[in-house]
């Protein structure tokens, strides 16, 4: 039997596979629907990756990817993960992003998603052109993939370079679902870690998308997507812009 499999299903929690699926919101009609859980918390799966990871081929990843439990998918993405890090030989780090790109119908639920693109797509595209975000940002065929396109950019701010998370924001500031209004929200935050001048900025300049209208973005941007880019705000700034969006 694959590793990963065995040693997780060794482990499994049927009632904390209850209070997962209620928070991964796994009901009809919710973001994480028809999702199974094994009850495995995500240091015990970590600790699991550890131990098998350089045992693990693309074969039994691609067998886990498939697989209908959370946990099993999440144990393969941090192999891959671990397997990327590792690698040393250009040729190696790309085959690991292609197999990552391939699989991103698997990459489907937020936590799935936050733990897996930035530390190998990010990393990637470090040193080269960021399109592939962009375009997952745009034109991505689910929230999922839309939000690897913001994402990403963590690994970016980690290193001094900002521009692209204000960029792909602008593309994603209107979005409709809340798990990429706080996505660009948390992204935006930690971009402002970095410089909050320029977030005040950001927040207070006409957005792009309306130029003849002349209406700042933090004014037109959904609540929880602003709420979430300025937690970290002294308060009265805080509040000030908050408020500002309720005039």
């Amino acid at each position: 039997m694959n590793v990963l499999i065995e040693k997780l299903l060794a482990v499994r929690d049927d009632v904390q596979a209850q209070n997962l699926s209620r928070f991964f919101k796994t009901s009809p009609g919710q973001y994480g629907e028809g999702d199974c859980f094994l009850g495995v918390k995500v240091p015990v799966t970590r600790s699991i990756v550890k131990e098998v990871w350089s045992y693990c081929s693309f074969s039994d990843l691609e067998e886990c990817l498939s697989s209908k439990w959370h946990e099993v998918r999440l144990a393969a993405l941090l192999v891959l993960v671990q397997k990327f890090k590792k690698a040393r030989i250009e040729a190696d780090r790309q085959e690991y992003v292609d197999f990552y790109l391939s699989h991103l119908d698997a990459v489907n639920n937020w936590d799935l998603v936050d733990l897996s693109c930035y530390e190998i797509l990010g990393t990637w595209l470090l040193d080269k052109d960021a399109t592939l975000l962009y375009d997952l940002a745009r034109n991505g065929k689910t929230v999922w993939e839309q939000r690897i396109g913001i994402v990403s950019t963590m690994q970016f701010l980690r290193h001094g370079r900002i521009d692209d998370t204000y960029a792909i924001a602008d593309i994603l500031l209107h979005h409709p679902h809340d798990l990429i209004q706080k996505a660009v929200g948390w992204l935006l935050r930690e971009a402002g870690k970095r410089d909050i001048d320029r977030l005040k900025r950001y927040l207070l300049s006409p957005d792009p998308s309306m130029p003849d209208v002349g209406r700042a973005r933090c004014l037109v941007m959904p609540r929880t997507m602003l709420r979430y880019s300025v937690e970290k705000f002294p308060e009265t700034e805080r509040q000030y812009f908050i408020h500002f969006k309720d005039k």
